[in-house]
């Protein structure tokens, strides 16, 4: 359903707000900077600074992993076309933003189930004349209905890139998840790319910080090796440097990251 039906009243979309529980969009949202999170989320997020400071540093690359990727293939590839599940909440540099600075003309769909996402979908409803930019409200359980909601705005005979970022976590069963995702990829056309990243268990820091946010009372995440990050791309042909922590995808030669090392690892794979 589109943040555009007039039966979607504000009050409805309040009264699916949650805030005696942390949530991770909002969680997330704090740890890059944002301001649309509750005292719950920041509670949490200092409690985990404390027992793993590191996470701060894999939300923030990680945005700039999703900059980093979107100029690639918006400059480089030409691609025009952009499906982004699990969106969370607007802060800056959105898809849509980052695309349609590199080309004007680029078409963009947002993805979320998350109530609050969906209040501030009219920020993230922007656009040059020349592109589109849509929001819906579903989910990554229904991997049909997305691409079905998703071809009102884009143009399924041509290529489109796939972000899933920071999202696969939760979806618990690793192979639960790879059929999510390959569910997806099979509803697109030949050229089009998977972008996924997402926090791994590589090293004792992360492992308990994700324990101690899925002991919140927060809707679980779960880090996963760096193997399983890989078998997402299977059967599609990686894109160099492969799969990669986020910090060493392309780095940008005038803003290398010169930071400590980071649990998140992320790939783009193009579909031949």
């Amino acid at each position: 359903m589109s943040d555009t039906d007039p039966q979607l009243a504000a009050a409805d979309i309040r009264a699916r707000i949650d805030t005696s529980k942390p949530h991770s969009a909002r969680f997330w949202n704090y740890f890059v900077g944002g301001k649309d999170n509750y005292q719950v989320d920041r509670d949490t997020g200092e409690q985990i600074k404390d027992i793993f400071p590191g996470l701060v540093d894999v939300a923030r690359t990680s945005r700039q992993f999703l900059g980093r990727v979107v100029r690639h293939l918006a400059g480089e590839q030409g691609v025009r076309q952009f499906l982004d599940i699990g969106t969370g909440l607007p802060t800056a540099d959105n898809t849509h933003e980052v695309a349609q600075r590199t080309a004007p003309d680029s078409r963009i769909v947002y993805v979320d189930n998350d109530p609050m996402v969906l209040a501030h979908a009219r920020a993230l409803l922007t656009s040059t004349p020349e592109g589109k930019t849509a929001y819906l409200d579903a989910n990554l359980y229904a991997p049909e209905d997305i691409l079905k909601a998703a071809a009102d705005t884009l143009d399924f005979s041509q290529p489109i890139a796939l972000i899933i970022l920071n999202t696969l976590g939760h979806v618990a069963d690793h192979e639960e998840a790879k059929g999510l995702v390959s569910r997806l990829m099979a509803g697109l056309p030949a050229g089009s790319y998977l972008v996924i990243s997402d926090s791994t268990a590589t090293s004792d820091g992360m492992i308990a910080a994700s324990d101690a946010y899925n002991q919140s009372g927060a809707i679980p995440y779960h880090v996963r090796p760096v193997d399983h990050i890989a078998g997402f791309f299977d059967g599609l042909e990686l894109v160099e440097p492969g799969v990669v922590p986020v910090t060493e995808w392309r780095p940008e030669a005038d803003a290398p990251y010169d930071g400590p090392a980071v649990d998140a690892y992320g790939a783009v794979g193009r579909k031949a």
